[in-house]
């Protein structure tokens, strides 16, 4: 053999397909009636949409990213969370025909911002949301200022892509979609040249100000015959009891410690059956329970827990697939750790201290990152994955000294 040959570097693949291109094509064609029926959803037209950019778009549903592909005409290739290739041959389906960029959700992974200057330089498009996580309030999460550094360092075209009203038509706590409108278009496009100009400041708040939408608001009307069901999903702070379940019906949601019962209206808001329940709008509840929680005195309260569940427990193999290690298993939150009781077998602790992420998936998942290895809670229709993402937060912030921190994982 050829030793010249032999020394030559092995030919790179590309990552960006000529198949992506039918895949967006043959991937719209399915959606354009779902989106036209179900959502209701309003596309604007945008003329400038051949070219190559990175686009930045708020979370609401969880179709956002096919809006995408029917406004933009290239192949999109999203960043997302390591999760979706980890489910065995369907992620192999999706990654043949659409090629994301996996990324370590709540931590940093320089692998993803590699992948992204290769795709940037084969000519594709890249797309991703600063918040990382869908809406649970109606309002836009909070945005990793981290996004910023990566646009510059691409140096392409900026389209930010703004979503109206999907939390009207399917808030992430519910598995129904309403009827009523949705709006969707690019609200703002920046050129390289004209955001070079910028501090990262001022490019964070053009985002942030883009991107920023509030549907705690009378804007439209959203009708279903179960609105308020599985609102338990986020809120686990109640007004009377503090810490506390829920369980919901049609449009009531109730506390499982009080009894106050508060009805979901079509106008988003919020109604006590009975007396008067002090917040109008989910965004309002929302903040009031992340303000509960960040106040919250944890450093006693350590003795029992918050919350008891029951879960399937899995062993996530990231980008491969998943092995369940228990099904319906005992779930115990702490102020400081997890503590899972499978049938017959001995108690597993999940202490904060050695966890590195604690991250909620969907509407019903939570994975916990435990050294090189994670752990992944999946409960019932009815199991709320956000109070550990917030525990975990909170038991973090404590630790570096910041007791009342605002920020609680979303």
């Amino acid at each position: 053999m050829d030793k010249s040959k032999s020394n030559k570097k092995k030919r790179v693949k590309k990552w960006c397909k000529p198949r992506h291109r039918f895949f967006r094509w043959f991937i719209n064609t399915l959606l354009f009636f779902y989106f036209k029926l179900l959502y209701h959803l309003k596309l604007r037209k945008f003329e400038d949409n051949k070219r190559q950019c990175i686009i930045l778009f708020n979370h609401q549903t969880p179709l956002d990213q096919f809006m995408l592909t029917r406004v933009f005409k290239n192949p999109i290739y999203f960043i997302a969370s390591e999760d979706l290739f980890s489910n065995g041959w369907l992620s192999k389906v999706i990654v043949h025909s659409t090629a994301p960029i996996p990324i370590k959700k709540q931590t940093g992974d320089p692998r993803a911002v590699i992948n992204c200057i290769r795709i940037a330089k084969e000519g594709g498009t890249i797309a991703l949301s600063p918040e990382g996580n869908r809406t649970y309030s109606g309002k836009t999460e909070f945005m990793n200022p981290t996004i910023v550094p990566l646009v510059k360092k691409l140096g392409l075209p900026l389209a930010l892509f703004r979503i109206e009203g999907g939390y009207g038509v399917q808030p992430r706590w519910s598995n129904y979609i309403r009827k009523g409108p949705m709006e969707a278009y690019v609200s703002r496009m920046i050129e390289p040249e004209e955001y070079k100009a910028m501090t990262d400041e001022e490019l964070m708040q053009i985002i942030t100000k883009e991107l920023y939408v509030n549907e705690g608001c009378v804007d439209n009307e959203y009708h279903h015959k179960r609105l308020a069901e599985n609102m338990e999903r986020v809120f686990y702070v109640c007004p009377e009891c503090g810490l506390a379940k829920f369980t919901s019906k049609n449009d009531i949601v109730k506390c499982t410690s009080c009894g106050m019962e508060i009805r979901y209206l079509p106008s988003k808001e919020l109604k006590g059956v009975g007396f008067d329940f002090p917040f109008r709008f989910t965004t309002d509840w929302y903040d009031y329970q992340s303000d509960f929680v960040s106040k919250l005195d944890i450093e006693n309260m350590n003795e029992k827990p918050l919350f008891d569940d029951v879960a399937t427990i899995s062993e996530v193999f990231l980008y491969k697939n998943k092995k369940k290690l228990y099904k319906n298993a005992k779930i115990h939150l702490y102020t400081d750790k997890i503590v899972i009781e499978p049938e017959n077998s001995e108690a597993i602790t999940f202490s904060f201290d050695e966890a590195t992420s604690v991250t909620v998936l969907g509407r019903s998942k939570v994975d916990v990152y435990i050294d090189n290895r994670v752990f992944q809670l999946k409960g019932d229709r009815s199991f709320n994955g956000l109070k550990y993402v917030n525990f975990f937060t909170k038991y973090r912030n404590l630790k570096k000294g910041d007791k009342y921190a605002k920020f609680l994982g979303l």
